[in-house]
């Protein structure tokens, strides 16, 4: 079972369709118990980093992440906005994120030819060995849409870039924490292929 955070912010419709053509049984919830009964967690998000995260921790439910995430340590996969707020903060607001990567997120700067937004499909390049993207083509492409970027203070935690006028960092990894800033649900083939990556992974 994969357990989907409702907190409010999430384009949770095309999440749950992805993951039910990789196979896999959800339930969107916004309940401890039903969290911490899961094999997994997705957080999904769109939107205001400190919006999304005022709305996090007005569930009630940061405990119950934390539990999951550092003391169970079942695998997490946050995307876009989730991905974001696993980190510690963000230029785009002032409240603290989840914490659980050494993370900042930083709005792209201007260049000549270069939007900000970042939208539209890009390629990513692996930077180490994951189980979430071992088994991906080597010209995988996703769909980004996206004004911050992620910079990890380890380099150890990049798990994949891309460029947008500059590489950044579009996926990481802490152990059992993953996070795109890519949307996979919208990502067709490779999209599927991640969700399918993640839903095999064991739960402990």
């Amino acid at each position: 079972m994969i357990a989907i955070l409702d907190y409010g912010v999430g384009n949770i419709s095309s999440v749950c369709s992805m993951l039910r053509k990789a196979g896999a049984e959800t339930q969107v919830t916004r309940h401890a118990s039903e969290i911490l009964a899961a094999d997994k967690l997705l957080l999904p998000g769109v939107g205001h980093f400190d919006h999304g995260m005022k709305m996090l921790n007005a569930s009630g439910l940061r405990e119950t992440l934390d539990q999951f995430a550092l003391e169970l340590k079942r695998p997490v996969l946050g995307i876009c906005l989730g991905a974001q707020i696993l980190g510690k903060g963000s230029e785009e607001g002032d409240t603290a994120g989840l914490g659980w990567i050494d993370m900042e997120c930083h709005k792209f700067q201007a260049m000549p030819g270069i939007r900000v937004p970042h939208m539209g499909w890009n390629q990513i390049v692996r930077k180490k060995s994951s189980p979430l993207l071992d088994q991906m083509d080597e010209d995988a492409r996703f769909y980004f849409v996206h004004s911050y970027k992620m910079h990890c203070a380890d380099a150890g935690d990049v798990l994949a870039t891309a460029t947008h006028g500059v590489e950044f960092t579009c996926a990481v990894q802490r152990g059992n924490i993953f996070g795109t800033q890519f949307h996979p649900e919208k990502s067709l083939r490779h999209g599927l292929a991640l969700m399918k990556a993640f839903v095999g992974m064991p739960s402990t």
